[in-house]
């Protein structure tokens, strides 16, 4: 590997598994030393099984508290934090406005936005002060496809993702000069443990498994790819390196050139 993020310090919240995972094992093969946030218990287990020497907070990253552990766990181990990443999201399985009830709208709308939205705004508010204590300092949240165009997911998922977008945007701004705030808009993923609201009774039902998923994504980008969490992951690399000095309040698009239209 080169080595692009030796000496960096980094939290990624949402780690358990998908595109979180994927940016554990590449930042980690680029130098990075990390540590993790993640809500499943189970997940938690197996990174601590698989990388013993990585410090795992369990919790919930739409809370205060499940984030100030984790940042103090980085700091404690690491002395101090230099890039926050978070992977959390939630879907809708692409229910429209007309496929909701209005009695499970409000429901639904809090547990998107809680999930989608808030906890990107807890990990980076308890970061701050550590992300702050550096002389320059990076910041990555994840956006979609979704954040850019519609149809590739529902109006709660969709509207959270362009909040996502807003919030790179303004938080960009805010925290400029020695913070960089920057997103990445995967397309559609393999290999995702990417579920339903549960408010909509869809908590057990995972993207992953729709048939053919591979065959389908590859149909509609240009570039005919199905991508996976570890292609996705070098994006959050190269923002969290110093090659992305210059950048903030931007996004890359890993999608095959979804926004392209499908090949012909």
């Amino acid at each position: 590997m080169t080595g692009w993020l030796d000496g960096k310090r980094a939290l990624i919240v949402g780690a358990g598994s998908g595109i979180g995972r994927a940016v554990v094992d590449a930042f980690r093969a680029e130098g990075a030393q990390v540590a993790v946030l993640e809500r499943d218990p189970d997940k938690c287990a197996a990174l601590r099984g698989e990388l013993p020497d990585l410090p795992v907070v369990a919790g919930d990253a739409t809370t205060r508290d499940a984030n100030e552990r984790a940042v103090t766990a980085t700091v404690d181990a690491y002395g101090g934090l230099d890039t926050l990443v978070s992977c959390v999201g939630v879907f809708d399985f692409y229910r429209g406005l007309t496929d909701l009830d209005a009695d499970e709208l409000p429901g639904a709308f809090d547990e998107m936005f809680h999930t989608n939205v808030l906890s990107h705004l807890q990990s980076v508010k308890a970061a701050l002060p550590a992300l702050q204590a550096q002389d320059a300092a990076s910041i990555v949240l994840t956006e979609s496809a979704s954040s850019f165009y519609p149809g590739r997911g529902g109006t709660l998922y969709v509207a959270s993702k362009f909040a996502v977008r807003g919030l790179v945007a303004t938080l960009a701004h805010e925290l400029a000069p020695r913070i960089r705030v920057n997103g990445v808009a995967p397309g559609g993923t393999l290999h995702t443990d990417l579920r339903g609201l549960r408010s909509l009774g869809l908590a057990d039902t995972r993207l992953d498994d729709a048939p053919d998923r591979a065959q389908e994504l590859a149909a509609r980008t240009p570039l005919q790819v199905a991508l996976s969490g570890a292609d996705h992951a070098w994006s959050y690399v190269y923002f969290a390196s110093d090659r992305s000095r210059g950048i903030t309040g931007d996004s890359a698009h890993p999608d095959g050139g979804f926004g392209l239209g499908a090949h012909p």
